[in-house]
């Protein structure tokens, strides 16, 4: 079996880490951590980068994400490896938006299953911000486990 586990360090990828530790997996199962790294220039309309101190400190400050996206993965192969010695367990950090992004290395990855936490907006919040669960459980070309822990609903904490 083959799952792609898509987290942002976010109290919600925890709980989906927790959910499939806890999930009873067949000897040999395939496990690829990702975080989607999405650059703040592509996704602010009008933002250029300025050249000088400003430009090195974008750069920088760019590079200090990246390093906390792949030590976002590194935590939580090492979480699902202290829960489950079956698995084989690989990390990436994509760059892209996290809709698309998800869906294309669940396709290339050849995913059985995707996993995913919900951060439980209400229909309000899903039309005005959208919601990755909901797109990726809409066009995943295989199945997806959205998990939602009681009491979370609408708290976005990093630090739990």
């Amino acid at each position: 079996m083959k799952i792609v586990l898509a987290i942002d360090g976010s109290g919600f990828s925890k709980v989906a880490i927790e959910g499939l530790a806890g999930m009873s997996l067949p000897l040999g199962t395939e496990v690829c951590i990702i975080n989607v790294f999405e650059d703040p220039m592509l996704t602010v309309p009008g933002a250029v980068p300025l050249g000088g101190t400003l430009g090195n400190y974008y750069e920088e400050a760019l590079s200090n994400s990246r390093k906390s996206a792949h030590a976002i993965v590194s935590e939580a192969a090492k979480a699902l490896k202290e829960k489950s010695n079956v698995l084989s367990i690989t990390t990436d950090v994509i760059d892209g938006f996290p809709k698309s992004a998800i869906l294309e290395k669940a396709e290339t990855f050849g995913a059985h299953l995707i996993v995913v936490g919900s951060q439980g907006h209400n229909a309000f919040s899903r039309f005005l911000l959208g919601s990755v669960s909901q797109s990726i459980a809409l066009h995943a070309h295989c199945s997806v486990m959205i998990v939602r822990k009681r009491g979370m609903k609408g708290k976005n904490n990093k630090n739990e």
